[in-house]
């Protein structure tokens, strides 16, 4: 498996892989997949200022994760928000926590420290639409929940929560340095 930055070449590829998430689950709130279209301009609007990446076994895309702004104003510059997406058939296979790894490595090079991820959750032990592997993968790679909104998506009929976990994947320097765009580090 190879781990490299995605192109707008992989929006087809990525929309496959993020489609099914829409269509089945809970875990994103969109209603609708995005076209190919949109995805293009996703990842090259991502790449700007952050890294998007994918992990590819012979040549197919089996999974990616990206970063984005945590928050828009300047003094967040120093947080971001994480996104992990895998092929059904690649979950459980180490293919995320590489991801993750690269993701973390690269933005720690633009002076990133901590990272959010933005989790739903469900309170059903049968929710055809969820499962907590999210929560479990975010646990194992260090993530702790700092934060919670009650019942604030509904999808398929049904009321989610999210949970905000984090990871500090850098001290944080009392003087730092300013943060990079993903766009000049590649330079």
């Amino acid at each position: 498996m190879k781990i490299r930055v995605a192109t707008a070449e992989d929006a087809k590829s990525i929309q496959k892989i993020y489609a099914p998430y829409v269509e089945k689950t809970a875990v994103t709130f969109e209603y609708n997949a995005p076209s190919i279209d949109d995805f293009q301009h996703r990842i090259i609007n991502t790449l700007e200022e952050y890294p998007y990446l994918a992990a590819v076994e012979q040549e197919s895309i089996i999974g990616y994760a990206y970063a984005g702004s945590f928050h828009s104003r300047e003094a967040y510059k120093h947080s971001a928000e994480v996104s992990i997406y895998l092929h059904e058939k690649w979950r459980k296979k180490g293919v995320g926590k590489k991801l993750y790894q690269e993701l973390e490595n690269r933005l720690i090079k633009q002076n990133v420290f901590v990272l959010y991820a933005c989790i739903t959750v469900t309170e059903r032990q049968d929710d055809e639409n969820l499962t907590d592997a999210s929560i479990c993968f975010h646990k194992k790679m260090g993530y702790t929940t700092v934060g919670r909104h009650n019942l604030c998506g509904y999808k398929f009929n049904k009321w989610y929560s999210v949970v905000w976990m984090e990871k500090l994947i850098a001290d944080r320097a009392d003087r730092p340095n300013d943060f990079i765009p993903f766009s000049k580090l590649c330079k």
